[in-house]
């Protein structure tokens, strides 16, 4: 099975959202605020299951920098100093196909845990 791979990867600062466009011809507007909840970091996900840390307050998050790690991944800085994870092809490819149905979880997590977004 062939992975997808980015063809395109821009960063709208102004904007806050992260476009990329892959070799099948799919192209996704990934929110900064998104990706960063969305961490693939052990500061996010946790070392197993049910240890997952809901992030709050990154409404305004912006990416500053992006790294290319191997062929394989970028490196995403963003201006809350979160740099730790490591967003795979594969991961990125994933965030953008199911967006709609991960961003309705993060927002009922919010809701559940009483927490007020701030746009």
């Amino acid at each position: 099975m062939q992975k997808t791979r980015p063809t395109d990867i821009r960063l709208h600062q102004k904007s806050r959202i992260l476009e990329i466009e892959f070799d099948d011809g799919s192209r996704f507007q990934l929110p900064c605020e998104y990706l960063r909840v969305y961490s693939p970091s052990a500061e996010v996900r946790g070392h197993g299951p049910g240890q997952e840390v809901l992030q709050t307050g990154k409404e305004q998050v912006n990416i500053t920098a992006i790294e290319p790690v191997g062929n394989y991944a970028i490196r995403l800085q963003f201006d809350d100093d979160h740099n730790t994870g490591l967003y795979s092809w594969d991961l990125l490819y994933r965030l953008g196909v199911n967006q709609d149905m991960l961003w309705a979880e993060y927002l009922d997590r919010l809701g559940k845990a009483g927490y007020q977004r701030q746009v």
